[in-house]
């Protein structure tokens, strides 16, 4: 599985590492991604999902059932 939010959709972004001669070194800037297990009240079971920490706190905010509809994705694989 990719280092990518399943409901958000995060990834890694590009950047340069500055040393202090600043000489500039490729480097990437991963997401903080968590393995999150969350309650699904529509299909009454637990979700097993790779998440975003912003993802997570807007999850509790919007409800798992509108940001899995948001993104397009299937629950009942999950």
């Amino acid at each position: 599985m990719s280092r990518r939010c399943q409901l958000t959709g995060k990834k890694a972004n590009n950047g340069f590492a500055l040393s202090h001669s600043h000489r500039r070194t490729k480097r990437l800037q991963h997401a903080n991604l968590q393995n999150k297990r969350v309650w699904w009240p529509e299909g009454n079971r637990w979700v097993k999902l790779k998440l975003s920490t912003k993802a997570i706190k807007t999850l509790e905010s919007k409800g798992l059932q509108a940001m899995a509809k948001e993104a397009g994705i299937n629950l009942n694989h999950y």
